[in-house]
This record gives structure tokens, C-alpha cells and sequence, in this order.
């Protein structure tokens, strides 16, 4: 009995054709250049074995990989992690693989276990055949970024085009996609304000960090312009985690009970819950004794105790906004496309509302 191979080469087909690989690659395209018999010949052959063309195939005549790589600092951070699976979602939804690249940049500015400079990972990516590349953090979130690194940008750009979700870099080439980092740090002030708060605190994110430095600057700018003084003891920077969230309240806690915040705006929903811990360590309730609200709306925000009152921040927006922006840069546009990125307060228990 004649068993049919189930596994078939375009080389193969091409040779029971009587046709180029070449000529074969462009019906898997569905390229218009191929005579309607030839194409009818080759497709039999093809629907017979039941072949499926390898991404290697369907580039060959196009000269595309059909993958995008996502450069982040930290997988384990939600935040990343959100958006990352937006992107993922929404490139899949225009048949764009996605190569995850975690630099881990965290942890090397911490000191931890050495890792590789952001720069290798630029080498990285172009040994893995991308079309494009969307960076979502790292090197480029701090207000200081060195020459070398702008330059090491640039000439990954020269090569496939990069998407950038951040703040625009003086002399980087690339295609930044911004949003505004200050709004909804406005909104958490007025709502304090309104429930008639007078002592408010802001603690997490790290010094020399774009999105530290602008919601800080955005806090204290709010409070003047209701007339509340900040009192500087209660701006307290850490870092993006639930251990600095801890630890920020901690320092807070040294003060005297009549002097403390009565309400704390914390940098993300793990800063909150981290703030919150403190509290309850030195039993002191949320909302009851100091309210918390936070700038970050993570997944299951909403199951913690109490539940977080945050901001969200569109992660879905983002992510699709970032894919639409390199796919119209691999596709030759270097327009950069401007967005309508409103972050919305979610108003839950942690405020006392």
C-alpha cells in the first residue's frame, strides 16, 4: 500500500512542479506573478501533502521574518508584563510573531548577578532575522542616558526599525510613542483633596528615573496649586516593588502620629500593597488611619485587602498603539504617531471613598 509522506520540502514541491523554489515561495505569498495554470499545478501539490510553509519560506520572497522583538527590563514586574502580553496579543492579530528579550536591568542596577548590557541584546536581536523592534524600558526610562547607549540606538535603527514606548531621547533616531506621565497623578491629588485630605505623601520609584522625577514633580506641582505644602519628610523614593513600598512606609512610620500623611499616593499597585503591609505591621489600618491610592493599576488589584484604589493606565491602548506604530515603520513611515493616552482613576476601598 502507497502511504503518502507527511512531511514535504518546498524543494520537493518545486521538483514535482517542474518549477522554481523561487516560483513555489511566491504562491505561498500569494504573489500575483504566477501564471493562473502553474499556480493551480503547484497549490494541488501542496493541498496533497498538506504543507505547511515554514516562516523561512514565506520571507523568501519578500524578505520579511513576520517577527518583531520586544526588548523589557523585567518580565516579574506586572507592569511589563501587561503590557507585553498586549503587545503580543495584538501582533498576533496581524500575524506578527514576538521575540521577548528580558534584560534584566533591574537586577543589574541592583548589583545582583551580572547580566549582559542592553547594547549585546541590540545584537541579539539582529542575529534572530527581526522586522522590527518595540523597547519597553530599561536604559532609556533614566534622565541621564549616555552618549554610547543613543548611539548603539541609532545604529540598531539604521538596520530594522525601533519603536520606543517612552519620552523622546535628544539625538536618538528612533520612533518614540509617549505618553503623559503626569496626569493621573493630577487626578489622584484632586480626588484626595475632595475627600478633604491636607498631609499627603508620595512614595516609591526610584531617583533618576523619567517617570519618578514626573510624577513627583507633578504631585508637589498639584499641591501648590491648592495651597497645600508638601512636607518633603513624606516624599519618599524607593524603588517599583513590594519590599521598597515596605520600607517607604517604614520611614514614614519614624515621624510622630500627629505629623504623618493622612493619605500616601504610591508609585504602582506592588508599592501599595507593600505600604500597606508596613501599616498593618505597626497596626495601623488602610484606609481608617492613612489612605493609599496608587499611580499603576496592576491585574488583581481589585482582590487585595483592601481593595487598591489606582489608576489605569491603558496597558491595552498602549500596547496596541506601539505594534500599529512599527508596523507602519516597517512598513516605510517614519511618522510618529500621537496618541490620546488618558489614564482613569478606579476608585476602590484603599481611599477610604
Amino acid at each position: 500500500m502507497l502511504t503518502l509522506k507527511t512531511k514535504i520540502t518546498i524543494a520537493e514541491i518545486a521538483e514535482k512542479s517542474g518549477v522554481s523554489i523561487s516560483t513555489v515561495s511566491r504562491v505561498l505569498n500569494n504573489s500575483p506573478s504566477v501564471a493562473p495554470k502553474k499556480r493551480e499545478k503547484i497549490q494541488q501539490i501542496i493541498d496533497k501533502y498538506n504543507y505547511t510553509p515554514s516562516a523561512f519560506a514565506r520571507g523568501m520572497v519578500n524578505h520579511t521574518s513576520r517577527n518583531i522583538g520586544v526588548l523589557l527590563p523585567d518580565i516579574t514586574n506586572p507592569y511589563f508584563t501587561s503590557l507585553f502580553n498586549e503587545v503580543q496579543s495584538f501582533a498576533m492579530q496581524n500575524s506578527y510573531a514576538t521575540l521577548l528579550f528580558n534584560t534584566m536591568f533591574v537586577r543589574n542596577r541592583k548589583g545582583h548577578s551580572q547580566q549582559l548590557p542592553e547594547e549585546e541584546y541590540f545584537k541579539m536581536i539582529l542575529e534572530k532575522q527581526v522586522d522590527g523592534v518595540l523597547i519597553l524600558g530599561g536604559n532609556i526610562d533614566k534622565e541621564d542616558v549616555s552618549p554610547p547607549f543613543i548611539q548603539a540606538l541609532n545604529q540598531l535603527h539604521q538596520r530594522v526599525p525601533v519603536v520606543i514606548v517612552g519620552s523622546k531621547l535628544e539625538g536618538c533616531d528612533c520612533l518614540f510613542l509617549e505618553r503623559d506621565l503626569k496626569l493621573g497623578v493630577t487626578s489622584i491629588v484632586h480626588h484626595f483633596i475632595a475627600l478633604g485630605h491636607e498631609r499627603i505623601g508620595f512614595i516609591g520609584g526610584e531617583p533618576g528615573i523619567r517617570i519618578t522625577s514626573a510624577r513627583t514633580d507633578a504631585f508637589r506641582h498639584e499641591m501648590a496649586a491648592f495651597g497645600k505644602p508638601v512636607d518633603e519628610r513624606h516624599v519618599v523614593p524607593s524603588d517599583y516593588y513590594a519590599p521598597d513600598g515596605y520600607k517607604a512606609m517604614e520611614q514614614l512610620l519614624q515621624e510622630p502620629r500627629d505629623t504623618l500623611p493622612t493619605a500616601v499616593i504610591a508609585m504602582n499597585d506592588m508599592v501599595a500593597t507593600g505600604a500597606i503591609r508596613a501599616m498593618k505591621d505597626h497596626e495601623l489600618l488602610c484606609p481608617q488611619h492613612i489612605a493609599v491610592a496608587s499611580c499603576d493599576q496592576f491585574p488583581y488589584s481589585e482582590y487585595s485587602i483592601p481593595r487598591l484604589t489606582s489608576l489605569d493606565q491603558h496597558n491595552e491602548y498602549l500596547g496596541r498603539m506601539a505594534v500599529l506604530q512599527l508596523i507602519s515603520a516597517m512598513n516605510g513611515s517614519e511618522e510618529m504617531l500621537s496618541i490620546n493616552h488618558v489614564p482613569k482613576l478606579i476608585v476602590r476601598e484603599s481611599c477610604g471613598a
